[in-house]
């Protein structure tokens, strides 16, 4: 069996894991256009300040691996054409410029996405930066290095991490969102506005509701941003607008959404049986929602990446789904989330149910007690879990995947309420910040089922 990957992304890396383990007669060859691999773009944040030494400490594997195992790796090599119908690629050697064809018995998408950049005018100003890639966040830093004023267009979590990377290195930060407040497709308004206030009391000028319509040059070498409502001089700009799937070499050949990702079944299957797609050139099962979502995070890329390398032979692991569970760390602060937002679980067309509990997350005799935020959302007519913010300086990371576990597996308010969760004063209060936040819904939703 031939099998031929596509992008030796964090999805592409992960499926050639698994056809190593599962299927090692196979022939596998990797294309990859970049000449570095599995570097974990948000670690450029870290980098910027200072938390991670080099860039290049943020990769976990090279292409040496793969080719000790015998993996035809080709780095530097761009795939210009796919036939589905014949089984063929065209492909670039982008070092020779020499154009070769190949065959597959089994294809792997694993062309990941880029940055959308929006239609500004002057957005091919030299002092506008990308920061997904390698090359890209390198270029960033090492401009950076001279200047001490960034504008970072896009509010979501690169956005984010970014203008808290930069504040904590000492630069002057601007983050302009344009809609109407921070992480918008992640937390609710409450947890946004408390965001927004953390970077504002680190140095940040946080600007929501804001559109910039055009970059200029302007005097002493500065930036020139332009919006509807005023103007802003700074030394560079970065851009970190959402990801669009690179999914061009199928279009016309496999069933994709309207974003121009595939569409995959269970097993990362397209419509194409000899074709597999993963990571962020596909698109995934959202189980809060019942339907598919586009959910372009490094830890579904590994998950969708490892499916599809274990089915490319023998159709054998069914996914399971997402509830695009997400984290940050935002200066002291704790940010995590899963599930659906209140938005969108009424764009799903659900009855929600939502409660926000507050309180310190152990007790208050204890040191640093900090308080915590939770945002809980629930469907008022069967009560399952929907979906939940955190927000604490203690870390809360892991409570948003006991979240996620509860989801995936159509846990209810019930349940959660009574969940047994260790205790001691170290760790938080006899009931558990997870625990209140679902006896408020109970409560609300007046009293527990009877069993």
């Amino acid at each position: 069996m031939k099998v031929v990957v596509i992008g030796c992304t964090h999805a592409g890396i992960a499926a050639v894991k698994q056809i190593l383990t599962y299927y090692p007669d196979a022939e596998i060859t990797v294309f990859e256009r970049q000449n570095q691999i599995s570097y974990l773009a948000c670690a450029t944040y870290l980098h910027i300040e200072g938390t991670v030494e080099a860039l290049t400490d943020a990769r976990y594997a090279e292409p040496a691996d793969f080719i000790k195992q015998g993996v035809q790796l080709r780095t530097n090599h761009d795939v210009i054409r796919i036939n589905a119908a014949t089984h063929c690629l065209l492909v670039q050697n982008l070092l020779t410029k020499k154009i070769s064809r190949t065959g597959y018995d089994k294809l792997i998408i694993a062309t990941g996405s880029v940055t959308a950049i929006p239609a500004i005018s002057g957005v091919e100003n030299p002092k506008v930066l990308l920061c997904k890639t390698y090359d890209e966040a390198h270029d960033l830093c090492a401009y950076a290095a001279d200047q001490q004023s960034v504008a970072i267009v896009g509010g979501g979590y690169v956005g984010v991490e970014l203008a808290a990377g930069y504040a904590t290195a000492g630069y002057q930060v601007m983050l302009i969102q344009k809609p109407a407040y921070l992480l918008n497709s992640y937390v609710e308004p409450e947890i946004s506005a408390k965001i927004a206030q953390i970077l504002t009391d680190k140095g940040v000028k946080v600007l929501t509701n804001t559109v910039v319509t055009s970059f200029q040059d302007a005097p002493d070498n500065q930036l020139l941003i332009t919006t509807y409502d005023d103007s802003y001089h700074v030394d560079m700009a970065a851009i970190s607008a959402g990801m669009i799937p690179q999914t061009d070499l199928l279009a016309g050949q496999v069933k994709m959404a309207k974003n121009g990702a595939i569409l995959v079944d269970d097993y990362q299957q397209t419509s194409d049986p000899d074709i597999f797609a993963a990571g962020d050139a596909a698109m995934s099962h959202d189980n809060p929602k019942t339907t598919t979502t586009y959910a372009p995070l490094v830890a579904n890329a590994v998950r969708q990446g490892t499916v599809a390398g274990i089915n490319v032979g023998d159709r054998r692991l069914r996914s399971l789904g997402t509830q695009v569970t997400t984290g940050m760390q935002i200066f002291s602060y704790t940010m995590a989330s899963t599930g659906l937002t209140l938005a969108a679980a009424k764009a799903a067309n659900r009855n929600v149910g939502h409660v926000e509990y507050t309180g310190t997350y152990r007790p208050a005799f204890m040191p640093n007690a900090h308080p915590v935020t939770v945002e809980l959302l629930y469907d008022r007519n069967n009560r399952q879990i929907l979906g939940a913010q955190l927000l604490c300086e203690h870390d809360v990371s892991q409570a948003a995947n006991t979240i996620s576990a509860l989801i995936q597996n159509g846990g209810t308010i019930d349940q959660l309420a009574l969940l047994d969760m260790l205790f001691s004063p170290n760790f938080n209060q006899p009931f558990n910040y997870l625990n209140l936040a679902g006896q408020m819904a109970v409560e609300q939703e007046h009293g527990y089922l009877r069993s």
